[in-house]
């Protein structure tokens, strides 16, 4: 009967450290998920970040030219440091048109280069290549590359900044 009852003692014992164990792990767990959690659900409840930035007078952008330009991007963090900029390439085609293209590639985000005899938009990474419009010309870029609003407002060109949008590498 004794033994019966050390048996019984020692079932609840380890039933009770059974439990305080899967407790003490589902917490451990629940405490390591958080940030995993919060991190993707995030985005979902943040606002997209949007701001007009000058980027030089209209009068040094000539008709037909192309050229590159930096801007504050539009959520620039106090650490962020040179990342907090970004360039884009601004390109004149009449005389109140510019069009304004995202200086990365839109196969892995590499930075594009103006070739400017040949008139092409040039990927040295993967060997992408655009056309003055920005349409896909040669090589793995999946897509033309992303164009920024850009505006003229009392004689300075403003092109509006937002996240570089991400780029699916197969639908």
């Amino acid at each position: 009967m004794k033994q019966e009852e050390e048996n019984k003692v020692d079932e609840k014992r380890r039933s009770f450290l059974m439990k305080i164990s899967l407790g003490f792990g589902g917490l451990a767990a629940l405490a390591a998920g958080i940030p995993s959690i919060s991190a993707l659900l995030a985005p979902l409840f943040s606002k997209k970040s949007e701001a007009w930035r000058k980027v030089g007078e209209l009068e040094n952008f000539p008709v037909g030219s192309t050229k590159e330009v930096t801007f504050e991007n539009a959520d620039p963090k106090a650490w962020a440091g040179m990342t907090a900029h970004t360039a884009a390439w601004i390109r004149r085609e009449e005389q109140n048109h510019l069009i304004a293209f995202s200086a990365n590639c839109t196969h892995l985000g590499c930075p594009v280069r103006w070739e400017k005899d040949a008139e092409l938009f040039m990927c040295p990474c993967h060997g992408g290549v655009y056309y003055k419009d920005g349409s896909v010309a040669a090589g793995p870029p999946p897509k033309s590359l992303t164009q920024y609003p850009v505006r003229i407002k009392n004689g300075q060109v403003e092109v509006r900044t937002s996240p570089i949008p991400l780029t699916k590498l197969t639908d």
